[in-house]
Parts: structure tokens; C-alpha cells; sequence
């Protein structure tokens, strides 16, 4: 018997792990019910030409887990909470306080900070769904709404929001994995059956060569997302020798791991916002009634809306991003007292700032290659379409990020259950 086919008898007799895989798949059914489930009077034609013609759109839609695509109740999806947590990562940089409870203060802190995170998830989710509906309705996607009928629907959509991220973390809880992440994953994989038919509707024989040349790359470029995704750069770490009576502690050699993309997809997400919410807001200022106003508008969206101009400025924010991220969530300095409490050293380099130094640089260095590589990611379905000219056949970007990370942290926390029953 294969080593996979034993573990996979193991994850099935274990009624532990079997009843939190059943509980995350039926968190999930429960997830695509509600997304099927669309607020009234959307025209769903206007909805479709309007998610393909704007960026910012799809990458809420991904976030919302695919609730965006019809206008469901839950529609925001969980960008609510990621936009607060990201919020409340930035304020770890002005707050001692903040930051002090998020990286000192252990599972208890980090408890406390994600309860803040809910709590302006709130206000957001209000604020998000009052946006979405007067956007959508000046689109002409939904019939202009007013008064009472407003107020329903901001109340259902911020609630399925709150909704959503509540059976997330309950996932997290009692299933397997990142709740909130298996949700995104969901929305995903279940829009793969509709890209994959619309390949098939506008498959073209005479383009078999380049067909088969897109697999192969496409196979070679998830592996390179896999081993980027879990590279790491260890630093070795010895811990000083203590003789406390006749007993010896200490003395034991390991390594600290700096993954080479620290900062994950946070940079992409900043990149878009940062990069398409002029272009909404020129969207709106082109049909003000002031003719200059509206005649700069749309040169700036032109502008903006070009190929090379795009996808260079986006190239980018994502670098400097990942960069800016990484500052934010790890702090050398706290490594290297860490590091001095606990009596360990980094061999060759003297403990307190010559250590913080030695691993800034370190990390500096492998943000190079991090920044670089999710540069490269995040435009590459540009590249691919720009050279394809076929818009379904492009890989890369925050989806597929999302999805290798997901699907790798899963097989990681299979993998620890399996190796609890074994023992």
C-alpha cells in the first residue's frame, strides 16, 4: 500500500479529522447557497459586462468568494474583515499599543486585535454596501433605489457580509484550515467550470500549437508560484550552553526561516485599490455637467486604462508594496531581543543590534526575490492575453496566489492530523 493511499484510510478512520472535514464541506454548501441567492431586480447582462470591464470589480468578486457575479446577499463577501485586518496591520506601525498586543502578547493579544478587526469590519460593511448600490445603480445593473428599500438592502448585504465571516471563522474553529481563506478558494474553483466551458465554446483547432504551448507553461508557472510560495532563507540560530547542578541545558543548534514572500497577497490587493480607485472616481467625474471636468476625466481614464501605462504602474505598487508590507509585519528588532531572552545567538554575529542588522539585511535581500516574482505574477495575465489575444487563456494574478496557498496550508493540516493519529 501507497504511502498516499494509507494516509488517505488514516483521514477517513479518524472520526476526528473526518467530522471536521465534513463540517468544512458543509460550511461550504451553505456558503454557495447564500452566494446563489441574489438581491432583486439586477439585470444581469449590465452586471456581466460591467465585472469584465472593470478590475477592481473582479478582484472583489474573488474576495467575495464569486457573490458579486450574480449580486447575491452575499455579495462584499469577506473583503469587509480583510480590509479592516489590513487597517488594523497598519495601525500596529503608529501604535506602540496596537502593535505590542498584535507581536508580544501571545494568542490572548492576537484575540483581542482580531475583535477589533470585527468590530470595524461593521462600519465598513455599511459603508461598502451603501457604495456598491448607488455605483450599481447609476450603472443602470439595478433600478434606483431609495429611502426604505436603500436601507433593506444595505442591512441585508452589510449582514450577509457579517454573516459570511462569522461561518469563516467557525470553519477555522471546528473544520480544517483558514476558514475565510477556504471561502475565497470556493469562489474560485467554482467559477472554473464556467471559464473552462467558455474555452470550449470559442475553441479554435487551428490554434492547437498554441493551446498545448499554454498548458505547458501553465503547469511550469504553478510550480514556480509552489516553490516561491514555500521557499525559505534559514538563518542559523545556537542556543548558549547553562549548567544548572549536575544537569546541562542548552547547546542545541536550529535555524530561523524567512520566507522568501513574506508579505503573501496583501501587496496585489494594495496595488489594485491603490491603482483602480482613480479610475472609478474618474468613472464618476466624466459625466459631471462641467464639459473640462468631464473632458480631463476621460483622458485620464484613457490614460490609465492603457495596456503598457497599466501594467507598468501596477508592476510597480506591487513591488514597493511588498516591501512596505513586510516593514509593517516583521520587526528584526523584536526578533533579535527574542533571540537574546532566550539565549541563542546567530553564530559569528554579536548579539542585540549587530543581530537586528544582520537579519534586516537578510530580509532585505530575499524581499528582492519576493517583490520581484509577485511583480511578475501579478501581470502576468496581461502579458499572456496581450500575447495570446485571447482573454480566457491567462494565468497568474491573485487567484492563483490564493489558490496554491490554500490548497498548500490544507495538505499541511491534513498532514499534522494524520501524524497525530500515527503516534
Amino acid at each position: 500500500m501507497s504511502a498516499f493511499t494509507q494516509k488517505l484510510r488514516l483521514v477517513f478512520e479518524d472520526r476526528s479529522l473526518r467530522n471536521r472535514i465534513l463540517f468544512m464541506l458543509g460550511a461550504l454548501a451553505v456558503f454557495r447557497l447564500l452566494a446563489a441567492i441574489p438581491i432583486p431586480g439586477v439585470d444581469l447582462a449590465r452586471l456581466s459586462s460591467l465585472l469584465e470591464g472593470n478590475q477592481f470589480l473582479g478582484l472583489l468578486n474573488i474576495f467575495s468568494g464569486g457573490g458579486l457575479s450574480n449580486l447575491s446577499i452575499v455579495m462584499l463577501g469577506v473583503g469587509p474583515y480583510i480590509t479592516a485586518s489590513i487597517i488594523m496591520q497598519l495601525l500596529t506601525m503608529m501604535s506602540p499599543k496596537l502593535k505590542a498586543m498584535y507581536q508580544e502578547e501571545g494568542e490572548a493579544g492576537r484575540a483581542k486585535f482580531a475583535q477589533y478587526s470585527r468590530i470595524l469590519m461593521v462600519p465598513l460593511a455599511i459603508v461598502q454596501a451603501f457604495g456598491f448600490l448607488i455605483l450599481l445603480s447609476k450603472q443602470g445593473v439595478i433600478p434606483e433605489l431609495s429611502g426604505f428599500v436603500l436601507l433593506t438592502n444595505i442591512v441585508v448585504i452589510s449582514g450577509g457580509s457579517i454573516l459570511l465571516t462569522w461561518i469563516g471563522e467557525i470553519m477555522t474553529e471546528f473544520g480544517i484550515g483558514n476558514g475565510t481563506s477556504m471561502i475565497i478558494f470556493a469562489g474560485i474553483v467554482a467559477s472554473l467550470p464556467t471559464q473552462i466551458s467558455q474555452f470550449f465554446a470559442t475553441f479554435d483547432p487551428s490554434k492547437l500549437p498554441m493551446y498545448l504551448v499554454f498548458g505547458v507553461l501553465a503547469l511550469l508557472i504553478i510550480y514556480l508560484v509552489v516553490v516561491v510560495t514555500e521557499a525559505e532563507r534559514p538563518i542559523p540560530v545556537t542556543y548558549a550552553k547553562r549548567v544548572r547542578g549536575s544537569k546541562v541545558f542548552g547547546g542545541v543548534s536550529t535555524y530561523l526561516p524567512l520566507r522568501v514572500n513574506q508579505a503573501g497577497v496583501i501587496p496585489i490587493i494594495f496595488a489594485l485599490s491603490i491603482l483602480l480607485f482613480p479610475q472609478m472616481i474618474f468613472s464618476f467625474l466624466s459625466a459631471s455637467s462641467n464639459a473640462g471636468l468631464a473632458e480631463f476625466s476621460r483622458h485620464a481614464m484613457t490614460f490609465l486604462s492603457g495596456a503598457w501605462v497599466y501594467g507598468i504602474l501596477y508592476f510597480i505598487f506591487v513591488f514597493l508594496f511588498t516591501y512596505f508590507y513586510t516593514a509593517v509585519t516583521f520587526d528584526p528588532n523584536a526578533i533579535s531581543e527574542n533571540l537574546q531572552k532566550s539565549g541563542a545567538f546567530i553564530p559569528g554575529i554579536r548579539p542585540g543590534q549587530p543581530t537586528s542588522e544582520y537579519i534586516a539585511k537578510v530580509l532585505t535581500r530575499i524581499t528582492l526575490v519576493g517583490a520581484l516574482f509577485l511583480g511578475v505574477i501579478a501581470v502576468l495575465p496581461l502579458v499572456m492575453q496581450s500575447i495570446t489575444g485571447t482573454q480566457g487563456l491567462a494565468i497568474g494574478g491573485t487567484a492563483l496566489l490564493i489558490v496554491v496557498s490554500v490548497v498548500i496550508d490544507l495538505i499541511k493540516k491534513v498532514d499534522a492530523q494524520v501524524s497525530m493519529r500515527e503516534y
